[in-house]
């Protein structure tokens, strides 16, 4: 984990191996303080906080949650008294994807060795997540903790003077996601709209809302991007993303038209330029995304998350590379 400066009043923990759960962090340092997402457990919300804290004159008055995946919300407990803000979508949306209970009982199934055979036999893919995970979280004692603050389109803070923009723009990754803009220090904090050098992986929404969003994010033309996960970048970052995602749901549209299951399509289509981001074979989500929309299912239809692993994990298998999450 480290800490950037990316404008006067603009800073970035970025988590370097960006793998599943190493969620970006970030501090607009004016008016008390506003923080970006908080971590996937305790000890990283800690370590993060003790980081920002070399510039902060003390804890942050405000806490925005760009979306309500577990790993940009669990540490929202550490703020206490602090005005958390999000999508109107979010406190739902939390309860139903990131219940701490659930990753807490897979975390000790998966440390147990009785229980990891058991599950072993039946999720490969979910354990080798768990196995990946517990290198380096922890999600003992997690509470959920909610937005206090909700908004639908926009919402708007005046930090001394500097406009802040919260723009929704999902659903893309997920149901609530949020870009945040700072105009006048050329900042667009993107949350999980925008993975940087590793697979995205999007749970709700349709490729065409995820390519305006990217296409809003080239047009506010941003000097420096903090993106969910993965490094810093300017709009190229965007670009080469939406580039990736045009590509997955052009050879989606091959295979599915040859007839292939989208786990086959996964197995065929080449990575291509993209071979060398993290997680590679994370594409099953995309190839089956796409595969949605071919067949004109909601774009809120639900996944079965340990199959999806599971399917994840027969992709890196069939392509000879590392399991990875």
């Amino acid at each position: 984990m480290e800490m950037k400066q990316v404008s006067d009043n603009c800073f970035a923990v970025l988590i370097e191996k960006n793998r599943v759960c190493d969620a970006n962090s970030g501090l607009i340092n004016l008016a008390g303080g506003v923080v970006i997402d908080t971590q996937s457990d305790l000890a990283h919300a800690r370590q993060m906080i003790e980081m920002f804290s070399k510039v902060w004159p003390a804890m942050p008055k405000r806490v925005v949650n760009t979306h309500e995946d577990a790993d940009h919300v669990w540490g929202n407990q550490l703020f206490e008294g602090a005005e958390i803000i999000g999508h109107r979508s979010l406190p739902e949306r939390m309860k139903h994807v990131a219940n701490p209970e659930e990753m807490q009982k897979l975390m000790h199934d998966v440390a147990n060795e009785s229980t990891r055979q058991k599950l072993q036999a039946l999720h490969p893919g979910l354990v080798a997540a768990g196995q990946q995970l517990l290198e380096d979280y922890n999600f003992d004692g997690i509470k959920l903790v909610l937005p206090t603050t909700l908004f639908d389109a926009r919402y708007e803070l005046n930090l001394d003077g500097t406009e802040v923009h919260l723009i929704y723009v999902g659903p893309c990754h997920q149901v609530g996601d949020t870009i945040i803009h700072v105009p006048k220090e050329g900042v667009v904090f993107a949350g999980d709209v925008l993975f940087r050098l590793c697979t995205p992986m999007g749970w709700v929404g349709t490729y065409e809302k995820w390519f305006h969003c990217l296409d809003l994010i080239i047009q506010l033309n941003p000097k420096v991007i903090v993106p969910g996960h993965g490094p810093l970048c300017g709009i190229e970052g965007a670009t080469e993303m939406k580039a990736y995602l045009q590509y997955l749901r052009d050879e989606s549209k091959k295979c599915f038209n040859d007839g292939l299951p989208s786990l086959e399509a996964a197995k065929r289509i080449e990575f291509g330029p993209y071979g060398e981001w993290r997680a590679p074979a994370r594409l099953y989500m995309n190839v089956e995304r796409a595969y949605r929309e071919f067949r004109s299912e909601p774009p809120d239809a639900p996944w079965n998350t340990p199959a999806t692993f599971d399917a994840i994990y027969e992709v890196a298998k069939a392509k000879g590379i590392e399991v990875e999450y």
